[in-house]
């Protein structure tokens, strides 16, 4: 793992255009369970709760879910060791963007500037009739359905729900920058979800190296990967930051 690891930091110091691909396995450390997989969060709700054809219609049956799930459950998620590092990363001229799939904020709230959210952000609410967006701290959660201050509409979670379009920034942005990517870093992302998950495979048919943080093989492993760091996210981002900065 010694040798691996200072081949990975001698690629990243090489590199002239860094992102990094995240997942919901760099978010488990913070207290976030993943929607999918054994301890999934669909194993405990009914995914039609996050159908946008169903939430239409069911919009104040789906928001008693919706807070446990979002504003109530993932309340107290700070960002680890793995989001702090991407963080330095970026301020140190090291990573130019992060692309994640993941709607928590961690990234942002660690400190990256320049972040794609694939899937939209579950601390931004939308009104789907005048398009005001707002911040979800500017409401109390124990009063559901929030509504728009403007015309009484309840407000939408700002993140795709099944049946709903990815957002035309994050998708054109992330895709140029893969296409840009000298290196593509993914973190606990099990390659699954399309069409995020096209986005390692286009920096790679571009020309990156993939470098993979993840405790098990994934759909890229044997698809994409270069480098397969195996071990838990903060693990590996603590011991790449010794050696990088």
């Amino acid at each position: 793992m010694d040798n691996i690891l200072k081949q990975t930091v001698e690629i990243l110091r090489k590199s002239n255009y860094t992102i990094a691909f995240t997942g919901a396995g760099i978010s488990v450390e913070s207290g976030i369970p993943p929607f999918r997989g054994e301890h999934g969060l669909w194993n405990k709700y009914n995914p039609e709760v996050l159908d946008l054809g169903y939430y239409l219609d069911h919009a104040e049956e789906c928001w008693v879910y919706i807070r446990e799930i979002f504003y109530d459950f993932f309340a107290d998620a700070h960002p680890n060791p793995a989001h702090l590092v991407l963080a330095e990363m970026e301020q140190k001229g090291l990573l130019k963007s992060v692309i994640t799939q993941n709607i928590d904020n961690l990234h942002i709230e660690a400190g990256n500037k320049v972040v794609h959210e694939f899937h939209g952000n579950s601390k931004k609410l939308k009104c789907l009739k005048c398009g005001k967006v707002y911040a979800a701290n500017e409401f109390d959660f124990k009063n559901i359905p929030p509504r728009c201050k403007i015309d009484n509409e309840i407000l939408k979670p700002d993140f795709i729900f099944f049946g709903e379009g990815i957002p035309a920034n994050a998708y054109s942005n992330s895709f140029a920058d893969a296409e840009k990517a000298e290196v593509c870093i993914i973190i606990g992302s099990t390659g699954e979800v399309t069409p995020a998950s096209y986005v390692p495979r286009t920096a790679k048919q571009a020309g990156a190296t993939i470098i993979e943080i993840n405790p098990e093989e994934s759909s890229f492993t044997h698809a994409v990967t270069d480098i397969h760091l195996k071990g838990k996210a903060s693990e590996i981002m603590t011991k790449l930051a010794k050696e990088l900065f």
